[in-house]
C-alpha cells in the first residue's frame, strides 16, 4: 500500500506520450490521493503551485515571454510608475506617517516594486523612513527580487517574510499585490438537487489510468457557510442544482488581515487582478502554460493554476475588518484617471525611434483597453478615509471622454 505522499509509478502509455499524472507534483498528487482519497480543488492547487521542492513557483520561471504569462509590470514600467505615485500620494494624504512599511504580496520578479520605487523618490521624505518588506515564499523568487531591488539605493535592506503575519506590527503600511489572490487555493462547491453544497474533488481515474478526473463529495460541504448570501444578484438559496461556485478562504482571511493592520495603524493597499466584481456563480479554475490555456489537470506543476478573484468578496471581508473598501474598478478606468495616457505620450516623446514609440502605444493598449487587460483586471482599495483615493472618483475631462 502507498504511504501518504509517495509518488505512484506511472502507468505505461505504448505511444510515449506523457501521462497528465506523470510529473514529479503529479505523482505526489496521485499518492496522496491512492492513500487518503480525492483531494479539494483547493489542496491540489496549493500543492501543484506551492511543493517546497517541485511546486510550479518553485521550479519554474512564470514570467515574460520565455516563461507562461506576462503581468501588468513586465507589460511596461508606467504600470508600477503609476502604482508608486498611488502609494505615495496615500501616505502624503494620510499625513506622512513615520516609518511605513512598503509591503508587496507576491512579488513576482521585483520589477513592480522597482518601478514603484523609482516613482516614489519624486515624494521627498518618504523612502527615508520606509522599509520594504516582501512577502514571498518562493527561493527562487526571492533571488531574483533580491537583485532586482539590489540596484535601487534603498537606504536600508529588504526583508522578506513567508506569511503576512510575520510583517511587523503597529505599523502604517502602504501595500500592493497584484496577481496575487488569483493563485491562492479555491474550492468549488456544486448545488446539489437538496438545496446543500458538496465540495468538488480530484480523483484518479480508474477508467484512464495516469489520469485526474472530477469528482464530488457525498457529504455537504462546511465550506457553504462561507459562500456570500446572494450570487449574481440572487439570492443564494435561488441558486438552481448543479451550479458550481467557488470560495477562496485564503483571499478573504488576507483581506481582512490587511484590512485590519489599515483600519488600527493607518495607510492603504491596492489589490490589482482579473476577476468579478460581484459574486457569481461558474468555474474559473483555469491553468496557463506557454501562454496558453491548458487543463488544469494535466502536468500539475507545469502550468499557472489560477482563478478569477472575487472582489465582492474581498471588499466585504475588508469592510468587516474595519477599513474602507473603494471599488472596484476597471483596469483601464484605474489608469486612465492616474494619467496613465499624459505618462505614454512623455515616453513616447523621449523614444529614440518609432519603434520604441509603437512598443509603447502597443503597451497601453494592452494595460488599458476593454479587450485586453483593461475590463477583465479590476483595482480594489482599502483605506481608512471614506473619500474615494485617486483612481476611483470620475476625473473631468476623461471620465466624460
Amino acid at each position: 500500500m502507498a504511504t501518504a505522499g509517495d509518488p505512484v509509478p506511472p502507468p505505461s502509455d505504448a505511444t510515449g506520450t506523457p501521462l497528465p499524472t506523470d510529473t514529479p507534483v503529479g505523482r505526489i498528487i496521485a499518492g496522496r490521493i491512492a492513500h487518503d482519497g480525492p483531494m479539494t480543488v483547493g489542496s491540489y492547487m496549493a500543492l501543484a503551485l506551492g511543493h517546497p521542492v517541485h511546486g510550479y513557483y518553485t521550479a519554474r520561471e512564470p514570467f515574460g515571454a520565455g516563461g507562461d504569462f506576462v503581468t501588468a509590470p513586465e507589460i511596461s514600467q508606467m504600470f508600477g510608475e503609476l502604482v508608486g505615485l498611488w502609494l505615495a500620494v496615500a501616505w502624503d494624504e494620510a499625513g506622512r506617517p513615520a516609518r511605513p512599511l512598503l509591503v508587496e504580496l507576491g512579488p513576482g520578479r521585483g520589477t513592480l516594486m522597482a518601478d514603484s520605487l523609482r516613482a516614489m523618490r519624486m515624494l521627498p521624505g518618504l523612502l527615508d523612513m520606509a522599509d520594504v518588506h516582501l512577502v514571498e515564499q518562493s527561493p527562487r523568487l526571492k533571488a531574483a527580487q533580491a537583485a532586482m531591488l539590489s540596484q535601487c539605493g534603498l537606504p536600508r535592506p529588504v526583508t522578506w517574510h513567508d506569511d503576512i503575519d510575520d510583517l511587523p506590527a503597529d505599523r502604517p503600511v502602504l501595500l500592493i499585490a497584484n496577481e496575487f489572490f488569483d493563485a491562492l487555493p479555491v474550492q468549488q462547491l456544486v448545488r446539489r438537487p437538496d438545496g446543500l453544497w458538496s465540495e468538488r474533488m480530484i480523483d484518479l481515474d480508474p477508467d484512464r489510468p495516469g489520469h485526474f478526473r472530477y469528482g464530488l463529495s457525498p457529504d455537504p460541504s462546511p465550506m457553504a457557510q462561507v459562500l456570500t448570501q446572494r450570487i449574481a444578484g440572487a439570492p443564494l438559496a435561488a441558486v438552481p442544482p448543479g451550479s458550481l461556485a467557488e470560495v477562496q478562504p485564503a483571499a478573504i482571511a488576507i483581506a481582512g488581515r490587511v484590512a485590519a493592520r489599515i483600519a488600527a495603524n493607518g495607510g492603504a493597499a491596492l489589490i490589482v487582478d482579473y476577476g468579478h466584481g460581484l459574486s457569481a456563480p461558474g468555474d474559473t479554475f483555469q491553468a496557463m502554460r506557454a501562454h496558453a490555456h491548458t487543463d488544469p489537470l494535466i502536468g500539475p506543476g507545469l502550468a499557472d493554476l489560477t482563478v478569477h478573484v472575487d472582489f465582492e468578496r474581498l471588499a466585504a471581508a475588508a469592510t468587516a475588518a474595519g477599513a474602507t473598501a473603494h471599488g472596484p474598478v476597471g483596469q483601464g478606468r484605474f489608469l486612465g484617471r492616474l494619467g496613465i495616457g499624459a505618462r505614454a505620450e512623455r515616453l513616447a516623446r523621449a523614444a529614440p525611434d518609432g519603434t520604441a514609440r509603437a512598443a509603447i502605444a502597443t503597451a497601453l493598449r494592452r494595460l488599458t483597453a476593454p479587450d485586453q487587460m483593461g475590463t477583465l483586471f479590476k483595482v480594489l482599495a482599502l483605506t481608512r478615509a471614506t473619500t474615494p483615493p485617486p483612481g476611483f472618483a470620475p476625473v473631468p475631462g476623461f471620465d466624460d471622454a
